[in-house]
């Protein structure tokens, strides 16, 4: 069972509703393998191998629901288990959307604090708002501890040091250009207080593109409960700890200078 870092239980969990992450994708791959299985079922020629298609693109949706609608809150519930929470740290959720994270961490934070940044892109996840989020924070019953904020990751409206710990769901892949994913890693990086930790669940391939800008961290699959529809859409989670002062300090603020 998931504690409290003074080994209290966490307060109950009661329905939030978290929408569907990039929605368009189980639509039109849920249409299309319905599309194919009835076409399969009136003709003769091709028969087999569009049955086939069909049923492939249909495993692909519920591999993909799966993981947005369950599959991730576990992941994150375990791996927000796993870094040691102490309950009275700040916490920043970039690209929270409607809080699936952000509450998840809240929690934790009984004495402590959970921000959320956001853009509020209907086309990354199914009815995105802050308000959505902040109604999600009440029903889970740790609206008090919970604030959202519209802002872009590629400048964040926060001091340097401000958090504890910085987390970030599949958001920063979804910034077009790689200059401005790396601006995005390198804000995450600035408002980390030194020791503070960041973790960065993204696609396998967007994750180690992060871990070798930023110099340092570990990278980790996430597993089959985290795949967006199959393995060659897993999720890699990058965990940082952020030097503190020294000479690894001193590197970091040159790589975030240099591409300021």
């Amino acid at each position: 069972m998931s504690t409290n870092g003074d080994g209290s239980p966490l307060p109950p969990l009661h329905r939030p509703r978290y929408g569907v992450d990039a929605p368009a994708v189980p639509i039109v791959n849920g249409a299309a393998g319905v599309a194919c299985c009835l076409a399969a079922a009136r003709w003769r020629r091709g028969r087999t191998a569009t049955a086939a298609v069909g049923a492939v693109l249909l495993a692909f949706t519920g591999v993909y629901l799966h993981t947005t609608l369950r599959g991730k809150l576990r992941v994150w519930a375990r791996e927000l288990d796993r870094i040691g929470l102490k309950g009275d740290e700040q916490l920043l959720d970039l690209g929270c959307g409607r809080g699936a994270v952000l509450i998840e961490a809240a929690r934790r934070l009984p004495a402590g604090r959970a921000d959320g940044a956001d853009l509020w892109s209907g086309k990354d996840q199914s009815g995105n708002s802050a308000e959505a989020t902040l109604a999600n924070a009440a029903a889970a019953a740790v609206g008090d501890r919970v604030q959202v904020h519209t802002a872009d990751m590629t400048a964040l409206p926060f001091a340097d040091g401000s958090f504890d710990v910085v987390t970030s769901a599949l958001a920063i892949h979804n910034i077009p250009s790689h200059e401005g994913r790396c601006r995005a890693v390198d804000e995450a990086m600035r408002v980390l207080r030194p020791g503070g930790q960041l973790l960065i669940a993204d696609f396998w391939w967007m994750a180690g593109k992060y871990a070798a800008h930023i110099g340092q961290g570990t990278l980790r699959p996430l597993g089959s409960g985290y795949w967006y529809g199959g393995p060659f859409l897993g999720i890699t989670l990058l965990h940082v700890v952020k030097p503190t002062e020294g000479t690894g300090a001193q590197t970091m603020r040159r790589r975030t200078e240099g591409n300021a």
